[in-house]
């Protein structure tokens, strides 16, 4: 018995009756992050891949006397394939009046991911974290694998949507199922350096199609990585928090029993503690389940919402957007892609340190801000050296990439645990909104080059006054019931 004493250390007792049992951050909370963060590979694979999927081919006429490819007069169009031996324009001719084409199949996927974090979120609420988690993650690597062989381009717009559907759930439920077993102390720092794998996606593209030219290749080399997702039917547990919330108790005793010995914590009062817990929970309100429409229907939590939504629509309209923007002022598509997709490491780093330091609401604000300043004076710098204007879009980008992973850490604390994974659905549907406007905002500057920058800095100016509206959560405990969902980040009234 005195080496089990020994061993097992008490758990330090919050206010929070999860992380009472379990602690903070121990050796299981780390195993399971480590784990869960292998999804997050996939994400950014399959959300960027269109960049290499549909990589320019330029196409020129073989016919002589005849220099435009598209003219009726040339009777043969060669495409110059010394890049990309094949690529979806090839495949299916996606040139000239068929050129769209290529572009909506993008937003095809943006629309996919759109609706798969919404109908994802929806399904973990209801019938729980691993049911959906497992769902999308095995849709993402059957559907991705059948886009390998797609006869027609409709076919391939259809199974690009799948996947990218259940891309969308997998973004979703992986980042509630780490936020509900992470205490306070290491919420933010798990929270953010769980964008740093997306980063390393969108930057490992580039290698990618760098020694793979062919598409269906490239698909498949990015798709077949999943196939580890077969661990996680035997390692990834319900989310003991959601078993507690839904009065489902000796299910979440049980699970939490298993975490505390990984954890080397005592186990003999977690029955208990979590009974009492749960009745105490239960004597303030009857537990339900919560539906989006529950986000709406409290004055200050609707606030919260709106606000909250506004910030993801415009980090997900000014990253893609500013990226695509990047990419094209000129330079090697494997290099532009590689350095774009790079910035977003040291964003996320000093993410960490800002959110640790400052707060998540002024850490929002700022991050906004920096977008701001450097879209807007890219709109006076138009006509000035091509560096000067990389360098301002550059800071634009660089903002939104400390925006981003601060944008699912803020959210993920500020939706009560009923209603969390409808919260952070939402948010990612109406993020992907942005993402969907942002190629057409980019074709703006065709007009007038000043354009896009105007709208991407307006829109992050936007961003910084709705966060004005929006309460602090570094280090407070995660709301459990709609009632503390209208209640959190209030200024008391009575003592």
């Amino acid at each position: 018995m005195g080496d089990k004493e020994k061993k097992e250390q008490p758990v330090e007792k919050t206010g929070d009756p999860i992380i009472s049992q379990i602690g903070d951050f121990k050796i299981y909370q780390f195993l399971f992050c480590a784990l869960i963060f292998l999804c997050k590979f996939g994400t950014g694979w399959h959300t960027l891949g269109h960049i290499f999927l549909a990589a320019p081919t330029p196409q020129s006429c073989e016919t002589g006397n005849v220099t435009d490819p598209c003219s009726d007069d040339c009777e043969e169009a060669k495409f110059d394939t010394s890049v990309f031996k094949s690529t979806i324009i090839t495949e299916w001719n996606l040139t000239c009046n068929k050129k769209s084409l290529a572009s909506m199949s993008q937003s095809i996927v943006m629309v996919g991911i759109m609706f798969g974090s919404m109908f994802f979120g929806m399904v973990a609420d209801r019938c729980g974290r691993r049911p959906a988690f497992l769902g999308c993650c095995f849709m993402q690597l059957f559907s991705g694998l059948i886009v390998c062989l797609s006869p027609y381009f409709w076919f391939y717009c259809l199974f690009r949507f799948l996947v990218a559907f259940a891309t969308g759930g997998t973004m979703t439920t992986s980042f509630v199922l780490i936020m509900e077993i992470i205490g306070p102390k290491k919420r933010e720092l798990v929270a953010i350096l769980y964008q740093i794998p997306f980063n390393i996606g969108h930057a490992s593209l580039a290698i990618f199609a760098y020694f793979i030219r062919t598409w269906r290749w490239f698909q498949f080399s990015i798709t077949i990585f999943s196939v580890v997702f077969v661990v996680y039917i035997c390692l990834v547990p319900e989310s003991p928090r959601w078993l507690f919330t839904t009065g489902r108790l000796d299910e979440s005793i049980k699970i939490l029993e298993h975490i505390a010995k990984v954890n080397k914590v005592p186990t003999d009062t977690i029955r208990p503690e979590i009974e009492a817990a749960h009745k105490v929970m239960a004597a303030r309100t009857p537990t339900k389940k919560g539906n989006i429409c529950d986000l709406f229907r409290t004055p200050y939590l609707r606030l919260k919402t709106i606000c909250m939504a506004n910030d993801w629509l415009v980090v997900c309209m000014v990253y893609y957007g500013t990226a695509q923007y990047i990419s094209k002022l000129g330079g090697n598509i494997f290099m532009n892609n590689l350095i774009a997709a790079s910035l977003g490491i040291p964003g996320t780093c000093l993410c960490v340190v800002l959110t640790k330091f400052l707060g998540r609401k002024i850490t929002m604000m700022l991050s906004n801000g920096l977008s701001a300043i450097g879209l807007l004076l890219l709109v006076f710098l138009t006509g000035v050296d091509m560096k000067i204007q990389v360098a301002c879009a550059t800071l634009g980008l660089f903002g939104a990439s400390i925006t981003f992973p601060n944008a699912y850490l803020y959210g993920g604390e500020l939706f009560p645990t009923v209603v969390r994974s409808n919260g952070v659905g939402l948010c990612s549907m109406v993020g992907r909104i942005g993402s969907i406007v942002a190629p057409l905002i980019c074709e703006l500057a065709a007009i007038k080059k000043w354009i896009t920058p105007l709208v991407f800095g307006i829109f992050s100016v936007l961003a910084v006054i709705g966060t004005i509206f929006l309460p602090e959560t570094r280090g407070m405990p995660l709301p459990e019931t709609l009632e503390d969902g209208e209640s959190f980040g209030r200024k008391k009234q009575e003592a």
